[in-house]
């Protein structure tokens, strides 16, 4: 008996499902356990197992296609079984199959209808002034030394306007001086100056959106529309954290950055600070006993957020080397739901790309994120002296249904005491 497999639900944001490629054909033998395609979620390409043993009679979503969950993937039954009434009762407008090409068609097609009057006037105008260049080139075109080609009303413009034709560069059919050379010419000390051949040209590429990237925009829209978000930034001096990291690094036991550093701090302050580490579900505010930290992750197609879980009884060797396989992951595109779901608090720094500050969008559920900026060398005051010194940036939005500013203010003072006396951070 034939069976059906549908568009499955591989993550908890996931509300359609790209093919990125079919492990069996039509007609292969295909046993339960076994893998039958690869599906694209919004957050990894995973791995698709069949329930059913038969053979593979009909695939519902080609290579490439889109298609909402639950709608139809696969049938799998006997071999030479007739199908015909099951792919019938199936094709009715329950079935999506979307092509990247399809995509960039209609999106060309939607911008095509959106272009505005003034630009299909002015389109109007410019293909009136092509009409003109095609009439036939008279002896008054002509110079004795040089042939100069110019459209009638452009040699009226260029006689009223002083502009000697010689020096305009045509962009009319065969070079010929047409209204719009006139209309941008600009003039040149011919001295100092070449005229330049170039001939800038408007272009364009539109891309298909990936899975990622329209849940990035789902959830981050929501997020800021729907989340109150206020700002607190703090500075933080670093001299005593990069003198630490250093001496630890160099005994060669493990590697730490100033990344684990702050999981680290961040998951200590959280302990002291647990309405910091709260979410808010609407009819309740969730207080999280545990802390389980949102390690952002820059990927090919956008942001991932894998989670360093219970990142307060883990040291900082234990917090980099996990870090360190989760990005690889992120990256390869083999996180599991288990690798992403269940984060109480996010950190995202862009300090090692030389950001010094900016601010984050909170990552749901959590009610606060934490944005970290790079390590800076400027001038500060110590016992009544300027001195160099190391400062680091941090930001913290938070989502004022659940954090009010004096909450916040603390969590980051707290933060800030373990940043700046890093032994602490040694201690599990």
């Amino acid at each position: 008996m034939a069976e059906i497999i549908y568009m499955p639900k591989l993550s908890d944001t996931m509300t359609e499902g790209v093919v990125a490629e079919w492990l069996k054909n039509v007609g292969d033998e295909v046993s339960s356990g076994e893998l039958l395609a690869e599906i694209e979620t919004d957050k990894a390409t995973m791995e698709f197992e069949s329930f059913y043993d038969g053979f593979l009679l009909h695939i519902g979503v080609q290579k490439g296609g889109t298609a909402p969950v639950n709608s139809l993937l696969a049938i799998i039954g006997d071999k030479d079984e007739d199908i015909s009434k099951i792919i019938s009762d199936h094709d009715n407008g329950k079935i999506t199959e979307v092509t990247k090409d399809e995509e960039i068609k209609k999106e060309l097609k939607e911008d095509k209808n959106t272009v505005k009057a003034s630009e299909t006037s002015e389109k109007i105008s410019v293909e009136k002034e092509q009409i003109d260049v095609q009439n036939v080139i008279t002896t008054s075109d002509i110079d004795s030394n040089n042939r100069i080609f110019a459209s009638p009303l452009a040699k009226k413009m260029a006689n009223e306007r002083g502009i000697d034709l010689r020096n305009v560069i045509g962009t009319g059919d065969s070079g010929r001086i047409v209204k719009r050379d006139i209309d941008h010419y600009v003039p040149y000390n011919v001295n100092n100056s070449k005229k330049s051949s170039f001939v800038a040209v408007e272009s364009y590429k539109d891309e298909p959106i990936s899975q990622m990237r329209k849940t990035i925009s789902k959830r981050l829209s929501e997020s800021k529309f729907n989340a109150p978000h206020f700002y607190l930034t703090l500075d933080i001096n670093m001299d005593n954290a990069i003198t630490i990291r250093k001496q630890f690094n160099d005994l060669e036991i493990g590697k730490i950055s100033f990344n684990d550093m702050v999981i680290k701090a961040s998951s200590l302050a959280l302990r002291d600070h647990p309405v910091v580490n709260s979410s808010w579900l609407g009819d309740v505010i969730r207080r999280n006993e545990h802390i389980h930290i949102g390690v952002a992750v820059a990927v090919e197609d956008g942001l991932l957020v894998p989670v360093v879980r219970f990142a307060d009884g883990k040291d900082l060797t234990e917090i980099g080397n996990e870090v360190k396989t989760l990005s690889k992951k992120a990256k390869d595109k083999k996180l599991q739901p288990s690798d992403w779901e269940g984060n109480t608090f996010t950190i995202s720094n862009l300090g090692m790309f030389g950001i010094e500050e900016f601010t984050a969008i909170i990552n749901p559920p959590d009610s606060c994120i934490l944005a970290v900026g790079g390590i800076k060398e400027i001038p500060v005051v110590k016992d009544g002296e300027v001195l160099p010194g190391n400062i680091m940036k941090v930001t913290l939005s938070c989502d004022h249904r659940v954090v009010d500013g004096v909450s916040g203010s603390e969590f980051l003072n707290t933060l800030k005491k373990y940043m700046e006396n890093p032994v602490s951070l040694f201690v599990k």
